[in-house]
């Protein structure tokens, strides 16, 4: 204890009430649930700690060994001594590397409100304790069994007296006094191990096989000479016919004094298992990042004149995947991938029609118009704080309905906490250098096991899976280079390479301790430093967006410069020697189509491709003058020849709706038209010398004659020629999905002290004393007085400058005690100072149920 602590808490809530602001805002950052809503006063926010579901998401969010402590309190007297809790975790023996990590580990049980008291009486709050403490249908972590007092309330007293006489100990006058004197030879180590010497070495052999757990074994109703001499020493005890226990006394001495097989004070170090230099790093990074971006254009490209159709339960259908992944010429996982990649940048969506189908969004085409380093930044950025998860596509919902891209059920909302993880280790790591993916598994398991035990089908659990597709992801988008991390994956972070390695190692620091028991002042007032900087959780939206910009700036200057010229060929093909400038990428896309990539792009040249570049609205001589204008060779003939060929058949024909017609001022060409037989499923025929009518529609009709060879264009209804253009189809404004988070999110600095300060408030409402005319309130009783008391107390206090408790009813009938300097009242409306909203505020006199002086003191 400190020197200045006056008394031990009696509660939890007293020992929230011995708290000072900083150590009641790390409360409330580590376990955000508590304050949602805020609590009225300390003893509510005390009660909310100790609820189950609370507890269980503190207790998943421990790390190994602060979770190893935490069971080894459960199986430990309550209260338990400092001291007590040492010798469970580090043995008879002592264990000097868990001697000097056990401060750290009870500093976060404390901070968390899993642990409250002095070092003297340590006390696991009870919820906690019914999680861990063993049971016949729930062993404890450590495989310890119940203690002779709980194996034993069931013995008849008569048994316990024959254990005590076996065992070598004088008769007894009750069974309390025998179980006392059979737990203090169990806790004897001389005695212990003179008794277990004289043991047979079967019945040793029994003890062996249960002293690690489960403690629990069968018996026949005649057991074997072996089993009598344990039982009737009491070293095994019935626990029901036919079962029987050993005791945790006897399991702790067999362990020398160990609560578990294997402690674990510190983390598992995070493996190298290659080194290259950070330049090759982020060179390749960087072209990782730069083939990302054209991934991603390439499939919304593909998508442009509408994507593929919407699933009655949302989502793409198998086919439809596989179809883009032979597109995007990738696997299908990773095919999954860039979809949702797209969509959770906001890039892509559903377009919300009748027949229901995906489209890029119109904030696809303000993406387009950035600069190739910042398109990446918001990729990267959408990916780090994205809960829905690619990696599961292709599996099975607990309904067993199959998980589709785009579709429902895929966000798992550990996916950012563990994203963010991985990549803060690999931070940690020296530049340049990449880890072993089991190492970093493991380090994952151990900071956080609970959540390791949730399994999700397979051999792997989630947190593991999580983080493998993390791994692998990060090298597809560019944020790591040969399995490193790129220094615009760090700047992403937010962290340096100094300030990462810090954080990296934060849980090695922390675990290891001051290397001395020691608390932090009066009952539990602990620093905000006891909060491990390696769980830090993912920025704020203001901090990521500069992190975004860091990044940006860091990746621009690493990659290729656009370049505004190609090669043109003479066998109808275009070399783009490098990246494009947005306009020649877009208008070459347009009039040619992409052969083959790599690291130059190859388009080639087709009738139908010059066509689609006239149907946009470009003329022959805007596409000689493109030409001419961004190619470093010649324009070669045989091009030159196919865009004036194609250029002099374009408009020939019109084709409009009528249902559909076709108009020529050539009436020879439509006689050749109607006398080919391919045009018999089109069902044409002539209303005047230049104008056939079709039954089809206008688009099937423009299919079926340029399928024919001609060159058709469609016109409006006031006889022009409709322009197309490649990018017309998009979705209406849409949204990027909003994350799923894991719980509710931190509070930030400003939402911490304002609760702060309205839970002080309302706990000084609820303690302070008060003088009451009559008996004393109940605890939460609302005081209850007359109007005319009322009022006469409000005036009396406006001129002593008083204050006062009051009892209040809000116009949804809620009640609530305040605390109040009234400032004046008039009109049937008091203005006061209310301490516990930290204002000036006016009341109605009508719902103040009562008033009530604060004592003197």
């Amino acid at each position: 204890m400190s020197p200045e602590a006056h008394s031990a808490p009696r509660s939890l809530a007293e020992s929230l009430r011995m708290r000072d602001d900083a150590s009641l805002a790390a409360l409330l950052r580590s376990r955000p649930d508590l304050i949602t809503p805020v609590p009225t006063d300390l003893t509510q926010l005390a009660t909310r700690a100790g609820t189950r579901a609370s507890v269980l998401r503190a207790l998943e969010r421990l790390d190994t060994f602060a979770l190893q402590t935490a069971e080894a309190l459960a199986v430990a007297p309550d209260p338990a001594s400092y001291s007590e809790l040492l010798g469970l975790m580090a043995g008879d023996a002592g264990d000097e590397t868990v001697a000097a990590a056990l401060p750290r580990a009870v500093a976060t049980l404390r901070e968390q409100a899993l642990v409250w008291g002095d070092d003297e009486r340590l006390r696991l709050v009870r919820t906690a304790r019914e999680l861990l403490a063993p049971s016949p249908q729930h062993p404890s972590p450590t495989g310890l069994g119940p203690t002779v007092q709980e194996a034993g309330s069931g013995m008849s007293p008569g048994r316990f007296q024959e254990i005590v006489t076996t065992a070598g100990l004088g008769s007894t006058h009750d069974s309390v006094s025998a179980v006392a004197a059979l737990t203090s030879l169990f806790t004897d180590r001389t005695k212990m191990t003179a008794l277990l010497a004289e043991a047979p070495e079967a019945s040793r052999e029994v003890l062996s096989r249960l002293v690690w757990g489960p403690p629990y074994g069968q018996v026949t109703p005649d057991p074997a000479a072996h089993l009598r001499w344990l039982l009737d020493r009491g070293l095994l005890l019935p626990t029901g016919p036919g079962t029987v226990v050993l005791p945790r006394e006897v399991a702790l001495h067999l362990r020398e004094g160990h609560a578990h097989r294997a402690p674990e004070p510190l983390p598992p170090a995070v493996e190298p298992a290659a080194t290259h230099a950070p330049q090759v790093v982020d060179a390749t990074a960087a072209g990782q990042a730069y083939t990302s971006l054209a991934t991603v254009e390439e499939l919304l490209k593909d998508w442009d004149e509408g994507g593929p159709a919407v699933l009655r339960a949302g989502g793409l259908s198998v086919r439809d995947l596989k179809r883009t992944a032979v597109a995007l010429d990738v696997p299908e996982p990773v095919a999954a991938f860039w979809v949702e990649l797209a969509y959770a940048a906001g890039l892509l969506a559903s377009d919300g029609e009748a027949d229901e189908r995906y489209a890029a969004t119109p904030a696809y085409d303000e993406w387009l118009e950035r600069p190739p380093a910042e398109r990446w930044a918001r990729l990267a950025e959408a990916w780090l704080t994205a809960t829905r998860t690619p990696g599961v596509v292709g599996g099975r919902d607990p309904k067993d309905r199959a998980l589709s891209a785009l579709g429902p059920g895929l966000d798992r909302s550990a996916a950012p906490e563990v994203r963010h993880r991985v990549l803060i280790l690999l931070a940690g790591l020296p530049q340049g250098t990449a880890p072993t993916a089991e190492s970093v598994l493991a380090r994952l398991r151990w900071e956080r096991p609970l959540r390791g035990q949730q399994r999700e089908g397979g051999d792997d659990d989630l947190r593991s899976r999580l983080a493998r597709w993390t791994l692998s992801e990060a090298e597809l988008l560019g944020v790591t280079g040969r399995g490193a991390l790129s220094a615009h994956g760090r700047a992403l972070l937010g962290a340096t390479p100094a300030a990462a390695s810090a954080a990296s190692s934060a849980s090695a620091a922390d675990a290891a301790g001051s290397g001395s028991p020691k608390t932090s002042g009066p009952g539990d007032k602990l620093p905000v430093h006891h909060r491990p900087a390696a769980h830090a959780e993912p920025h704020s939206p203001v901090e990521r967006a500069v992190a975004s910009a860091a990044a940006a700036r860091l990746l621009a200057p690493l990659l290729p410069e656009p370049l505004d010229h190609v090669l043109l060929q003479a066998d109808l093909t275009a070399v783009a020697p490098g990246p494009l400038r947005r306009p020649l990428a877009a208008m070459l896309d347009v009039l040619a189509d992409v052969e083959s990539k790599g690291g130059a792009t190859v388009y080639r040249f087709t009738p139908a491709s010059v066509r689609r570049a006239l149907d946009a609205g470009r003329t022959a001589a805007d596409l000689h003058a493109f030409l001419t204008e961004h190619s470093r060779t010649p324009v070669p003939q045989p091009l030159a020849y196919l865009i004036d060929d194609v250029a002099r058949k374009h408009g020939h024909l019109r084709v409009g709706a009528a249902s559909a017609y076709v108009r020529c001022d050539d009436d020879a060409l439509l006689n050749e038209i109607l006398a080919d037989k391919r045009a018999a499923a089109l069902r044409l025929r002539r209303l005047a010398p230049t104008v056939l009518a079709a039954q089809s529609d206008p688009g099937t009709l423009l299919e079926g004659l340029r399928a024919m060879g001609y060159a058709p264009a469609a016109e409006s209804a006031e006889g022009d020629v409709l322009i197309t253009r490649a990018d017309a189809r998009r979705t209406p404004p849409r949204t990027a999905p909003e994350p799923v988070p894991d719980g509710p999110p931190p509070p930030d600095a400003t939402l911490l002290s304002a609760a702060i300060r309205a839970i002080r408030a309302g706990d000084l409402a609820a303690t302070t004393p008060r003088k009451t005319a009559g008996a004393p309130l109940a605890g939460g009783e609302l005081p209850r007085t007359s109007s005319a008391e009322t009022l006469a107390t409000m005036q009396a206090a406006v001129l002593t400058g008083g204050s006062l408790w009051i009892g209040y009813v809000n116009a949804e009938g809620s009640a609530s005690q305040r605390v109040i300097a009234p400032i004046r009242v008039e009109g049937g409306f008091v203005t006061a100072y209310d301490h516990t909203a930290d204002e000036v505020r006016t009341y109605p006199l009508h719902r103040i149920t009562g008033v009530a002086e604060l004592a003197d003191d």
